[in-house]
């Protein structure tokens, strides 16, 4: 079954999993991610991933396409390791995890940190986050289309209860123009 979500993108229902298209990226979503409404047009998909046991928030998934107007890899990536803070002001690029790798054909470049999550509350304002024990797993899909941006915040315990779900999502991208 067809639903259109946004204007760029589909959702093709299978059973529990669902595959996403969104000019030309497409990935299956892990069994136990809700779907949430998205609150932008930049946002392709947006999940919340349930709370590990101890932790009060849940985690949250969100896929973006700016149409190529983004920014280049490395710059994205500095800009989500300054939204982490570290303890004793240890300075987070010499703590966050950085690697590449080919998935289906496309360049992949994650990262994996955590620390205190400072980011805006919102794009533009100067109120900003301060969560503790906080992680986040992020990556920059490169296509012929412009690349695409996966942010996985959420508290530390919450976020690893979801790794292997995130590693089977990264494995699952496509992209078929």
């Amino acid at each position: 079954m067809l639903n259109r979500i946004t204007p760029v993108a589909i959702l093709i229902a299978a059973g529990a999993a669902a595959t996403l298209l969104a000019t030309g990226l497409t990935f299956t979503t892990p069994e136990g991610w809700r779907k949430v409404t998205t609150t932008s047009s930049m946002r392709v998909a947006d999940f919340s991933l349930p709370h590990a046991d101890g932790d009060s928030e849940d985690a949250e998934l969100v896929v973006y396409y700016f149409g190529g107007q983004a920014g280049s890899v490395d710059a994205n990536i500095q800009r989500w390791v300054g939204q982490m803070q570290q303890p004793g002001g240890r300075a987070s690029s010499q703590v966050a995890k950085k690697q590449t790798r080919k998935v289906n054909g496309l360049d992949v470049t994650l990262l994996d940190l955590s620390g205190t999550f400072v980011a805006e509350m919102s794009p533009g304002a100067s109120a900003h986050n301060s969560k503790p024990n906080f992680r986040l797993r992020a990556a920059v899909i490169e296509t012929a289309h412009g690349p695409y941006y996966i942010k996985l915040t959420g508290p530390q315990q919450t976020v690893s209860k979801w790794d292997a779900s995130f590693e089977r999502f990264v494995a699952s991208l496509k992209f078929e123009p």
